[in-house]
């Protein structure tokens, strides 16, 4: 099977990537955790008598020693998750996933809320257990930590996992030691951060491209300001693309709960940003939407700032969703998309998500909405 390296130049050759010296500088630790899954795992050790008596589980073997994964960190757009998929296609295994981090921890507290109504005291054990049964190489897209309830329990999560010889590769646009930056209880928060460094390769992809800028747009999809002009041309435009005639709302089941945008037609659907980050919705809410539409529009996203915080912070969230899922998106706004979270908390995060709304401008971008 191909390496890493080898993967990398066969699409440079064949021009489907432009040659990056700051790509090329990280491919032999990409190529070192491909290579070493490739290995065979080493048999799992037996306990000496004492230590099965002193952790009660009557001389099980412990589990194999995971090959150290990676932290791939970087600005946004310099080619993270690229690089992370190939990792995923060289690795040698069949043991092996890869998600957007966001909707893994979605699963995980999913997970955790039906084995705490069992009444077990350690809920997280038994649900990374699950997770360390079916994979062996985990590959995160775009680990970030905003939410108290995940980072409460990441630490033990990724503690099973390791322990129980899962591979972790992730991406993020932050240091290890900037994660859940002025969290709350964050003092509870840091020993992950010290797992991170022992059980991972830290490193910094630090080129300077973004590689999502300067891509054909084609047809106009993003409208600012949004007045009443940009209004009259998201209704052309809707009208053109998913065909005249009357919308109905669209109503998604998700656990239980409605969530509704004001029209749609076909796998079409529209809304405004206060339709849809006006209201406490959340990860499963957004991926549920990302499933049910191959084009969205979206009407008057404002500016955003720490007076709309968590319209902003849901925003974010919906945009990842919409991006894994490679659904269009035509919006009308307040200003182009780096320019919408100018300052404040939050900033920061946000230039992954306007670099990722400017690349979502690419004319190839997503499917055509069916009719």
């Amino acid at each position: 099977m191909a390496s890493v390296s080898e993967l990398y130049e066969a699409r440079v050759a064949a021009g489907q990537l432009t040659p990056d010296d700051a790509q090329r500088g990280v491919l032999p630790a990409l190529d070192r955790v491909a290579r070493e899954l490739a290995e065979p795992a080493p048999a799992p050790m037996a306990k000496s008598r004492w230590l099965s008596k002193l952790m009660g589980n009557g001389g099980a073997a412990a589990p194999a020693q995971a090959v150290r994964g990676l932290y791939l960190w970087g600005g946004v757009g310099r080619g993270k998750s690229m690089l992370m998929d190939l990792v995923m296609e060289a690795a040698p295994i069949t043991q092996k996933r890869r998600v957007h981090f966001h909707e893994f921890m979605q699963e995980i507290q999913g997970a955790l809320e039906g084995v705490r109504k069992s009444g077990q005291q350690d809920a997280v054990r038994p649900v990374a257990l699950a997770v360390a049964q079916q994979v062996r190489l985990l590959c995160f897209d775009e680990m970030q930590i905003t939410d108290i309830a995940d980072a409460m329990i990441v630490g033990r999560l990724f503690q099973v996992l390791f322990e129980e010889g899962v591979t972790v590769v992730t991406t993020s646009n932050r240091v290890p030691e900037d994660l859940y930056k002025h969290g709350l209880n964050r003092q509870l928060f840091l020993p992950f951060i010290g797992l991170i460094r022992e059980r991972m390769q830290v490193v910094e992809l630090a080129s300077v491209t973004d590689h999502r800028q300067n891509r054909d747009e084609g047809g106009q999809v993003w409208f600012t300001p949004a007045d009443a002009e940009a209004r009259m041309a998201m209704n052309a435009l809707w009208d053109d693309m998913t065909g005249a005639g009357a919308s109905t709302p669209l109503v998604l089941d998700v656990k239980g709960r409605q969530v509704e945008l004001p029209a749609h037609r076909g796998r079409a659907a529209r809304a405004g940003f206060w339709d849809l980050c006006g209201k406490p919705l959340g990860p499963a809410d957004y991926l549920a939407i990302a499933q049910a539409v191959d084009l969205l529009f979206i009407d008057a996203i404002p500016r955003l700032s720490m007076s709309n915080y968590n319209e902003a912070k849901r925003f974010v969230t919906l945009i990842d969703a919409l991006y894994e899922a490679r659904v269009r998106l035509i919006a009308s706004a307040a200003d182009e998309p780096e320019s919408l979270y100018a300052e404040g908390e939050g900033a920061f995060e946000f230039e992954r998500t306007a670099s990722r709304l400017r690349e979502m401008r690419d004319a190839g971008w997503g499917q055509p909405a069916a009719q």
